[in-house]
């Protein structure tokens, strides 16, 4: 999914782009090289007609691994298998490397003046421009620095050439983006022209990108909602003389049906930067919503500043924003708790991880989101991983929320009292490239609806002075979201209250019961990063990135580790704790295929519990506020830590979070053995009928029972206790099955356990930072020797309105008198057996009761055909039906 290399060309048309103020052009593509392979004299190679002609030919964003990738030096394929990553030699990337590019532009009329803006280089670099050097790295220093240099007195007519002297990263002395135990640290550390380099052209004044406050906290206004909203802009006088000049704007509604002019006359001194502000009232606002809850209506928003003779000096970046409050607060326990629109919203989220190499692909973007949605999650974290516009753009539409800041355990940390860090200690220039990487941040967010807060720090809290430079910053801005000091609850600054948010892991296995305990992560409070560390991709992925010999350690080595773990000499470098709590629970692996299966099992019931008790204590007497999964994705093809693998192939773990994640679901408490009523929506009310029945592996009717209740909007309720399943099963386990409806008798919810006499027994007094250890395993061995049944199934394709996805309707019949336990589906390709994605299942990995018969469906891009198999247990892969 990533583009594809780079044609080379000299001189790219920025003369077309660039013909009247207000015109702004990306630099769309960079020649490579590194300072070992060229002369010392960058004079001459900023040049115009330097000879490159050996040099890579890159795109307009690319690390320096990024780089050698699309130009074919290395193969990605290549990188990800086993642990050939570490053979690529490190003094490769630790020296600077060079970035150039050449292009044509016109002669410049009076009073106009172009800029070179940089939006982050990693992480620091001398910038060159027809021979001179406009920019040093005692400037240009920190990976989310952006910078707007002057060129017009440089300016050659015809040929002109940029070079970018990128030095090498240092998670430890940089404030970049850096990697800690999430996967190994990419050889070049992410040196290099990470976000796109623009050119601008503008008048002698110029005008930044608008920032918009408004007058709106809830949606009670009714429908008819007059919102006042100021727009501010700050604009820039590059001449020696006072200027006058009008600021004009215009607003468009969502469908385009209503137009709202602004225009205001503001008067700037010379060499002067100023901030205006425009302010209209809109009446019958549209409101924007998570995307559960509502619309995403975005309003269009365009602004010019002109001179008194009618000419533009130049335009604001085109901008989209929606109508919405979201507001933070601590609650009686201490714990932080959001409201959007004036609603109660518990964050249901996961750690987002970029590409290890930077790059950014927003068709894969796109998918992730979906998935998110598709798993009935509603936020995503950024630790310290700040994307690109589109990023935020695409969230805006989809209506995804989404928790930025800055991260942990390096340089961003390193302040004097912190004496875990492993960073250098920041001095006067930490502080300076943190302002100004808060307010590069804070502008490109600023608009964005998505944004629910910003964290200024991660597992510790910013120092009183680095907080005042944060929240200058953010104050500039016009930051109208939530500032929360951490992810912890390990102090704060003055400046800011308490976060309200822990951080006391697990990240590392436990079972399904932990999360209805009263202790550490247990689903109470508001969890910032926290799971069971799992995320077990399946058999066609894992073969894809790890060698026959890796494959062997993961099944036959149960405390070997891994390079597709954490990096070695982490407490995450192997799955000791969830390999012996997997042959325990359910016997020892006794080949590869055995051991995915069963780590399916793990992973599904892990997530499932996770995301359950949060919902199920979203309104208990201590609140259940937001959980944050460890993580959704991860950077690379990995082991763990990850909601969905990097192939986008969704597994287990995800499953799991689906299922658990429903707006309307029934859950079972495995600790009180009690049945939760969920309600996650903004408006599903009435009576729901819950259908409650278990049976033995042999198919045994050992309970049936039904009851109804009354759902309101955002709350959960105890509808029945199962208290008497310990007995009922006589030592043995049994399938539970929990079904909602409606008052049509619709099904809303399916949800199917495997319980047993007893529950895994934690010792919570010996827990540690990442886990809390098990001294009695549940004992699920019997699923082992169950009957493999044999089921009817068929698959065939259904009408849809959907572009660019083919569905497909799959109906199981279990002809059976015995359950039919974690079915496995896939759609794949006719001609590779491939599996196809982006694909949206219904439900996956399901059960199927003796006789019961299931309908369900599935999205999927399939261009050149389909077929959809089944796997029951660790069998064969059956076709089902094919299209």
């Amino acid at each position: 999914m990533w583009p594809s290399s780079w044609t080379s060309v000299f001189l790219l048309p920025l003369a077309e782009a660039l013909q009247s103020p207000g015109d702004r052009a990306t630099i769309a593509g960079w020649h490579l090289q590194s300072t070992q392979a060229v002369n010392s004299n960058l004079t001459a190679w900023s040049l115009p007609h330097a000879n490159v002609s050996s040099w890579y030919r890159v795109g307009p964003r690319a690390t320096v691994l990024a780089g050698l990738i699309q130009s074919g030096v290395y193969n990605e394929s290549d990188l990800f298998y086993s642990d050939h990553l570490a053979d690529l030699r490190e003094s490769d990337f630790q020296v600077p490397w060079l970035y150039r590019e050449e292009f044509a532009l016109p002669a410049l009329p009076p009073n106009q003046h172009l800029f070179l803006i940089t939006h982050g280089i990693s992480s620091k670099a001398d910038i060159f421009f027809n021979g001179i050097q406009i920019a040093s790295s005692d400037f240009q220093r920190g990976s989310y620095v952006g910078v707007s240099y002057d060129l017009t007195p440089h300016v050659f007519v015809g040929s002109n050439a940029v070079l970018i002297k990128a030095y090498p990263t240092n998670y430890h002395e940089d404030l970049a983006l850096g990697w800690v135990d999430w996967n190994p640290h990419p050889p070049d550390s992410g040196m290099g022209v990470w976000r796109a380099v623009e050119l601008q052209l503008t008048g002698p004044v110029s005008i930044s990108s608008p920032r918009i406050t408004t007058n709106f906290s809830s949606s009670e206004t009714g429908e008819s909602t007059a919102v006042i909203i100021k727009f501010k802009a700050d604009v820039k006088n590059h001449g020696e003389f006072s200027t006058d000049v009008v600021i004009m704007g215009a607003i468009l509604s969502p469908d385009l049906s209503r137009r709202i002019d602004l225009a205001q006359h503001v008067q700037l001194p010379p060499y002067s930067n100023s901030t205006v502000s425009l302010k209209t009232t809109l009446n019958d606002a549209q409101i924007w919503w998570p995307a559960a809850w509502g619309p995403q209506p975005l309003y269009q928003l365009s602004l010019n500043v002109s001179l008194l003779s009618g000419a533009i000096s130049d335009i604001a970046p085109s901008a989209r924003f929606g109508i919405r409050n979201v507001a933070s607060t601590l609650n009686a326990n201490n714990d932080v708790e959001y409201t959007i629109n004036g609603h109660r919203f518990q964050v249901r989220g996961a750690g987002y991880a970029p590409d290890i190499f930077l790059r950014f692909d927003i068709e894969r973007v796109e998918y992730i989101f979906q998935y998110v949605l598709d798993m009935g999650l509603n936020t995503i974290r950024l630790e310290g991983k700040q994307e690109h516009p589109a990023f935020f753009e695409l969230a805006d539409r989809m209506g995804l929320m989404v928790m930025a800041g800055w991260e942990c355990c390096d340089k961003w940390e390193a302040w004097t009292y912190n004496e875990e860090a492993p960073g250098a200690q920041w001095h006067d220039e930490d502080y300076i490239a943190a302002y100004e990487s808060m307010v590069h941040e804070a502008e490109m967010m600023q608009l964005h609806p998505s944004l629910l807060a910003f964290l200024v720090g991660s597992d510790y809290w910013p120092d009183e002075r680095a907080t005042q430079f944060y929240l200058s910053a953010l104050h500039r801005m016009d930051w109208p979201n939530p500032i929360i000091a951490s992810a912890s609850k390990r102090g704060h600054p003055s400046q800011l209250p308490e976060s309200g948010m822990k951080m006391d892991g697990p990240y590392d296995w436990v079972p399904p019961n932990y999360w209805y305990g009263k202790l550490f992560g247990a689903a109470f409070g508001f969890g910032s990063e926290q799971g069971a560390g799992v995320g077990t991709p399946e058999l066609p992925s894992l073969q894809s990135f790890l060698s026959p010999s890796d494959l062997k350690t993961l099944w036959s080595n149960l405390n070997g580790g891994q390079y597709h773990l954490s990096p070695e000499g982490s407490d995450f470098h192997d799955r000791k704790i969830y390999n012996t709590a997997l042959s325990r629970r359910y016997g020892s692996p006794q080949s590869l295929e055995d051991y995915i299966y069963k780590a399916q099992i793990m992973d599904y019931e892990a997530t499932r519990a996770e995301f359950e008790a949060f919902a199920a204590r979203q309104n208990a007497s201590h609140q259940a506020t937001g959980v944050i999964y460890w993580m959704l994705n991860s950077a690379w093809p990995s082991l763990h830590w990850q909601l969905l693998p990097y192939d986008l192939r969704p597994a287990g773990a995800y499953f799991g979070t689906k299922v658990a994640s429903r707006l309307e679901h029934v859950v079972h408490d495995y600790e009180s053995r009690s049945v939760y009523l969920i309600n996650h929506s903004l408006e599903s009310s009435g009576t729901r009928r819950i259908l409650v029945d278990l049976v033995g592996v042999n198919g045994t009717q050992l309970l049936r029972r039904e009851a109804t209740a009354e759902t309101v909007p955002l709350a959960s309720k105890k509808v029945l206790s199962l208290l008497e399943i310990p007995t009922l099963l006589s030592g043995n386990i049994a399938f539970l099955r929990l079904v909602l409806t409606d008052d049509l008798n619709t099904i809303l919810s399916r949800n199917i356990y495997w319980v047993s006499t007893q529950n895994d027994i934690l010792d919570w007094d010996r827990s540690n930072w990442y886990t809390t250890p098990v001294t009695t395993y549940a004992n699920f061995t019997a699923l082992g020797q169950m009957q493999v049944v044999k089921l009817e199934a068929t698959a065939a394709p259904i009408n849809n309105a959907l572009v660019n996805l083919t569905s497909i309707e799959v109906t199981l019949e279990n002809q059976a008198d015995v359950p039919a336990f974690f079915i496995r589906l896939a759609v794949v390709d006719p001609s590779t057996r491939e599996e196809l994605t982006p694909v949206f299942w219904s439900d996956n990995y399901v059960t199927l009761f003796p006789r019961e018969r299931l309908n369900l469906t599935v999205n999927v891009r399939a261009t050149e055909g389909w077929m959809v198999t089944m796997r029951v247990a660790h069998g064969e892969e059956q076709v089902i039906g094919r299209g």
